[in-house]
């Protein structure tokens, strides 16, 4: 089993195919095999690198509060490690979240970033139309973490899936091994949100990145991540924002071949920038 011993704990790790680095960051409660739908196509073209992030599935837990710099300090040292700096860097909720996080402070890992609807309530805490869409999804959020933190992990898991994330029914319809990685990482959505700075990102410093960036959105998401992705737009040089028709909050699983396509319009940026 390949791990990596970067920033203090073991990760989990896989690599496939050659040519132009890239790197994928799943989102809370999930893990490297997340990204199966689209790794046989992506990995015809690039060298790809999927990995676990700390506190899910294969890789190390450590104990204590967490934080999402944390995991962005992890990036950085596992695609310096491994030879992957700089990269094309795809990330999805709270690992768009944190890829854009490092590119704030380390611009010079990017090659090219696509950032799908990450939760950056933060950024929009103004919007006076997206405040109370917010306000909601945040007390779904917190019954569910009220939840986990009380031993109930499945019926917490099932109430986010269900009322946070896809929809009634939606747990009985996902396959057994997705169930139980939502049952295994479960501790860590908790802990993820008791980092008081989850939600926030300095937009100032992201605007000192000056690569290519694609911000991504779902047409069937919740509406208050396109006011997310506006500010992100608004703050990065050159940014360019899709949506993705038909999708959600994870095109890569539902939309996988719109999602490769969209990676190769971020690479093929990135190519003509360098």
């Amino acid at each position: 089993m390949p791990l990596a011993a970067v920033n203090g704990v073991e990760l989990y790790y896989e690599t496939a195919g050659d040519g132009d680095p890239l790197v994928l960051v799943h989102g809370s409660w999930g893990d490297h095999y997340n990204w199966v739908p689209v790794m046989k196509d992506l990995s015809r073209d690039h060298r790809v690198l999927v990995y676990d992030r700390r506190g899910h599935s294969r890789s190390e837990r450590p104990p204590g509060q967490g934080s999402r710099r944390e995991d962005e300090d992890d990036l950085a040292a596992l695609m310096e490690t491994l030879g992957f700096a700089p990269a094309f860097v795809a990330g999805n909720s709270f690992g768009a979240s944190t890829a854009l996080g490092l590119a704030g402070r380390r611009p010079e890992l990017f090659r090219g970033i696509l950032a799908h609807e990450p939760p950056l309530m933060g950024v929009v805490a103004d919007d006076a139309a997206a405040r109370p869409l917010m306000a909601a999804t945040a007390l779904r959020m917190a019954s569910v973490v009220e939840r986990l933190r009380e031993g109930e992990v499945l019926s917490g898991a099932r109430q986010f899936v269900e009322e946070v994330a896809f929809g009634p029914g939606e747990w009985e319809l996902m396959p057994d091994r997705v169930r139980e990685t939502f049952r295994v990482n479960a501790p860590t959505f908790a802990d993820e949100q008791g980092d008081p700075r989850w939600a926030d990102l300095d937009l100032g410093r992201l605007s000192g990145y000056r690569g290519p960036a694609l911000l991504t959105k779902g047409s069937e998401s919740p509406r208050w991540f396109a006011a997310i992705v506006g500010r992100l737009a608004g703050a990065l040089p050159q940014a360019l924002t899709h949506t993705f028709e038909g999708a959600g909050h994870i095109p890569h699983v539902s939309h996988p071949s719109a999602y490769t396509r969209q990676v190769g319009a971020l690479v093929a940026l990135g190519r003509r920038a360098a």
